[in-house]
C-alpha cells in the first residue's frame, strides 16, 4: 500500500455514483456487476469461486488479507481467481498465518485481478442494497471514461457465463477434505456420481468423495445420453455464474435425466433443476452473498445458517404441482430448496459444503447418498 498512497483509483457505478480509493492488486481497469458479500472470513474462497465470474466483489468486512493466501484454500478446480474485480476497505499490511504462502496484494497482481482499496465499503454496500446490484468499472482512468465503460458492460440478465468456467473435457475427482473432514473417513466408494460442472467449487466435489462416492466430472455441454452412458448411480448439478435462463442446453440435459437417476443440485444447479421442472427464475435486487444467511427447513422447522452466493432466484409461484418448496430464506421468504419426490430430484439454493462458512447443512450430501441406495 505504501507505494500507491499517491495514486488514486475509482469505482464508478452505472448510475453515476463514484467511489474513490487507491489501486490494489493488478494495475489496469476492469468492469463487471458490483455485488457485496457479508462473509467475515474466506476472502480467498470468494476470489476463487467460479460463481463470481463477471462480478466486482465488495467485501463488507473492513479488514481483508490478514491471513494471506495459500494454494490449498482455492475453491476453483484450476486454483485461479475468477472475480472480475475486488473492492475492499483496509488491506492488511501483514499476512500473519503460518499457512500463508503469499500476500493478498501479490496474489492479485500475479493473477491479473484488478482491485481497489481504501473504499468506503459501508457506503457502497448501503448503496447497492438500496439501489440494487449494477455494473461498474474500476480503474485509474478519468471518471467519465470509467462511467462510459460501466454503462457499456453487458447486463448480467441473459448472460451465459457457464461457458467461461466449465471444463472442456471430463475428468475423475478423488480428493477428499483430508484433515478438514468432519466425521469419519468413508470406507468403500459405494456409488458413482456424475457431477455436471457449471463452475463447481472444489469443496463440493470433496464432500461428494467424503460421503463415499466415486466422482466423474463432466462439462456443462454434456448431453443426457452421454451422462447416462457413464452409468452413474446419481447426477449432481453444480453451482455456477450468470443467468440460469440463459443456459438452455443445461435445462434440456436435466429434463433428459429426470426420473432416470437421482438428481441433487446446488445454487445454479437448483435454479436449472427448477427450470427443467417447468418453473421460472428472476433476478434479485442485490442477491444473497455471505456465510451468515438464515434458511428454514419447512419439513422440520429447523433453522440453518448457510453460505450463499447468488443473484437469481426460483419463482415459488411458478413451481409445478409435482414439485414442492422445501426451504425458504428467512430474510425475504425466497426459494432456498425444492424437491420432486416422484422424480427422485432435490436441490438447494445455498452451499452446504460451506467453504468458508458454517456446517449446518452437510447432511444434504448424506441425503443424496441415501437417494442412490
Amino acid at each position: 500500500m505504501d507505494s500507491t498512497k499517491s495514486e488514486r483509483a475509482h469505482l464508478v457505478l452505472a448510475d453515476g455514483t463514484v467511489f474513490e480509493g487507491v489501486p490494489f492488486g493488478a494495475r489496469g481497469g476492469t468492469t463487471g456487476e458490483a455485488v457485496f458479500t457479508t462473509t467475515m472470513t474466506g476472502y480467498q474462497e470468494v476470489l476463487t469461486d467460479p460463481s463470481y465470474t463477471g462480478q466486482l466483489v465488495v467485501m463488507t468486512a473492513p479488514e481483508i488479507g490478514n491471513v494471506g493466501v495459500n494454494a490449498l484454500d482455492a475453491e476453483s478446480v484450476d486454483g485461479k481467481p475468477h472475480v472480475a474485480g475486488f473492492v475492499l476497505r483496509d488491506p492488511s499490511p501483514v499476512a500473519s498465518s503460518w499457512r500463508s504462502e503469499q500476500s493478498l496484494d501479490d496474489y492479485l497482481q500475479a493473477h491479473g485481478v484488478v482491485a481497489i482499496a481504501g473504499v468506503d465499503t459501508r457506503r457502497l454496500t448501503r448503496h447497492l442494497r438500496d439501489q440494487g446490484a449494477q455494473n461498474g468499472a474500476i480503474g485509474t482512468e478519468p471518471v467519465e471514461a470509467l462511467l462510459r465503460r460501466a454503462r457499456e458492460a453487458p447486463d448480467m440478465s441473459g448472460l451465459d457465463l457457464v461457458k467461461r468456467v466449465t471444463p472442456k473435457e471430463s475428468y475423475a475427482f478423488a480428493e477428499g477434505r483430508g484433515d478438514w473432514r468432519i466425521g469419519t473417513a468413508p470406507g468403500k466408494l459405494e456409488h458413482h456420481v456424475v457431477a455436471v460442472d457449471y463452475g463447481v467449487k472444489k469443496n463440493i466435489l470433496r464432500c461428494l468423495v467424503d460421503t463415499g462416492n466415486r466422482v466423474t466430472v463432466v462439462p456443462a455441454s454434456a448431453t443426457a445420453e452421454e451422462i447416462l452412458a457413464l452409468q452413474p448411480d446419481g447426477v449432481f448439478l453444480s453451482n455456477g455464474p450468470g443467468d440460469p435462463a440463459a443456459v438452455g442446453y443445461a435445462v434440456e440435459t436435466i429434463r433428459g435425466l429426470l426420473g432416470k437417476k437421482p438428481v441433487f443440485g446446488i445454487c445454479l444447479g437448483h435454479q436449472l433443476l427448477a427450470l427443467a421442472l417447468g418453473a421460472k427464475t428472476y433476478k434479485l435486487k442485490f442477491g444473497h452473498r455471505g456465510a451468515n444467511q438464515p434458511v428454514k427447513d419447512l419439513a422440520t422447522g429447523r433453522i440453518e445458517i448457510t453460505t450463499q452466493n447468488h443473484g437469481f432466484c426460483v419463482d415459488l409461484a411458478t413451481l409445478p404441482p409435482r414439485c414442492e418448496s422445501t426451504h425458504v430464506h428467512l430474510n425475504d421468504g425466497t426459494s432456498e430448496g425444492l424437491s420432486a419426490p416422484d422424480l427422485r430430484a432435490f436441490s438447494v439454493q445455498y452451499h452446504p459444503e460451506a467453504a468458508a462458512g458454517p456446517h449446518d447443512s452437510l447432511y444434504l450430501f448424506d441425503r443424496f447418498k441415501r437417494a442412490m441406495s
